[in-house]
């Protein structure tokens, strides 16, 4: 058995290098990968470019009836209120958001809850300040 150099020139390791620059790197020098057939046909110059997602509020995720931005308020009041504070009433609340350190502008809004009310979740809370909570599908 002969063991001889498996090396090959410069020029010839350059040209075999370029035969296959297209399956190690993918698109570019070589071309793609892709059959030409399934390659996405471009739109028409009166249709808008394909996206995979919609735009506006269907984007975001937020539920039925709420916009994205009361998501996002909704789920900053929850963290400055403690899970050990529900069911509780205005007295409680305060007490858990100021132990949270919330800011000023989430003390005044539980400031302004009725004091003889008592509430079990944050999105009650949240209906209390007189905001949206997601509408229910049937």
């Amino acid at each position: 058995m002969e063991r001889g150099n498996s090396k090959h020139g410069p020029r010839l390791d350059e040209q075999m290098s370029q035969e296959v620059s297209g399956l190690v790197q993918g698109p570019g020098v070589g071309g793609s990968r892709v059959d030409e057939f399934r390659e996405p046909e471009p739109p028409g110059e009166d249709q808008p470019g394909a996206t995979t997602a919609p735009a506006g509020e269907l984007r975001t995720g937020a539920p039925q009836g709420m916009s994205s931005r009361d998501v996002e308020e909704r789920s900053r009041l929850g963290r400055f209120i403690g899970l050990s504070a529900l069911p509780g009433d205005r007295e409680t609340l305060l007490g858990s958001a100021r132990e949270n350190e919330a800011p000023d502008d989430v003390i005044a809004a539980l400031e302004q809850l009725p004091a003889d009310t008592r509430y079990r979740t944050v999105s009650e809370v949240w209906a209390a300040l007189g905001h949206k909570n997601e509408t229910q599908r049937w």
